[in-house]
């Protein structure tokens, strides 16, 4: 049981092992990225590189993958390797950093039990205090194994505030500003406006682009991946087009109907004619979102909406519209926008509304 490769990102790839060769990698980084692009397991990658027993001594440009350091952390347990991610909020108001490390621990097993193929993180998950507290205890301890510590931080930007959490929030922010010496912070965010401006000060930023279609083609190819998704879906000729570069996206449009079913009644009432009868439509849609729970399963309806407007893009080049294509594919963007808010206390009514608003501009112009 062992993590998937990385596919694509070479010219990335290259120029971050440059970097660690040349002692210049920054402490603190900030992957960011459009969801399912590969930016947690690109920041395992790094982890790995920077453990590997061989790649410093010869220059190797990627891990050895031989060494014990490599073998342990492509299975996700090198001791000082620690991954981070959004889980689901306890019931009971605090637990002790333990109790949550323990919650993670056993998440990370389960994505090792898959072979590295997972979903993104449920959209009513965050990252909580307690589960930061936890992240600054392990911060305080020498490594186990190797020379040094490699922190990963999936989904930053839903850290969640608490009253009264002020010492552990800016113990994170010193440890972002100045880890101790032999340690590599690497968060990750899809939604980099989302983060705390005190965070986005204190790292550098890389940005992941999405990959090529051959890449995105090669791991749909893998075995591993190809049992996860069904040999039917894995070769579907229309799938590399809608993944749209971030091939993480496949596990997520089809682990949830009912998510996948909503994004399409949104992507069809953009659609609708702007007339008082479309309006209408849009009206009626977006008041069936809700006031509240922007943070929850609305989250994952936009991922899948960005997943379903690939697909229209995909439909109109194939017809010839060209110029109807191009404006489809900024909405892409739009709804990518729209996400940031869904992190703060937004209604998703009222978001839903404005979203449908300028869809239906781009989609259905006059």
């Amino acid at each position: 049981m062992s993590l998937r490769p990385v596919y694509g990102h070479l010219a990335l790839r290259a120029r971050l092992a440059r970097a660690v060769h040349r002692g210049r990698l920054p402490a603190s980084l900030l992957f960011t990225g459009p969801r399912g692009v590969g930016k947690q397991r690109l920041a395992l990658w790094v982890a790995q590189l920077l453990l590997c027993d061989r790649a410093e001594r010869e220059g190797l440009n990627e891990p050895c993958g031989q060494c014990s350091a490599c073998r342990y952390t492509g299975e996700l347990q090198h001791p000082d390797v620690h991954w981070f991610f959004p889980r689901k909020k306890p019931e009971k108001k605090t637990i002790s950093p333990e109790v949550m490390l323990d919650d993670l621990a056993e998440a990370v097993n389960e994505r090792r039990e898959a072979n590295g193929v997972w979903s993104a993180s449920d959209g009513s998950a965050a990252l909580y205090i307690d589960t930061m507290r936890g992240l600054l205890q392990r911060a305080s301890r020498r490594p186990a194994m190797a020379s040094r510590t490699v922190f990963v931080v999936g989904d930053a930007e839903r850290m969640v505030a608490q009253e009264g959490a002020d010492q552990a929030a800016n113990a994170f922010l010193k440890l972002l500003e100045e880890p101790p010496p032999g340690t590599t912070i690497i968060l990750t965010s899809s939604e980099p406006g989302a983060l705390l401006p005190t965070i986005r000060s204190r790292v550098v930023t890389v940005r992941v682009n999405p990959l090529g279609p051959d890449d995105v083609m090669d791991f749909l190819d893998d075995p591993v991946v190809r049992e996860a998704i069904g040999d039917a879906r894995s070769r579907d000729p229309h799938m590399v087009q809608r993944l749209g570069g971030c091939p993480g996206r496949v596990l997520a449009l089809e682990s949830n109907s009912a998510v996948a079913e909503e994004a399409e009644r949104l992507l069809a009432a953009a659609l609708a004619p702007r007339t008082p009868e479309g309006e209408a439509t849009r009206a009626l849609v977006a008041g069936s979102q809700g006031v509240a729970g922007a943070r929850g399963t609305y989250s994952d309806v936009l991922d899948a909406l960005t997943v379903a407007l690939h697909a229209h893009v995909q439909r109109l080049v194939e017809a010839g519209d060209e110029r109807g294509a191009r404006r489809a594919a900024h909405g892409v963007a739009v709804v990518e926008a729209a996400k940031v808010h869904t992190q703060h206390n937004v209604t998703p009514l009222l978001l839903t509304a404005t979203l449908l608003d300028d869809l239906s501009q781009l989609l259905t112009p006059i």
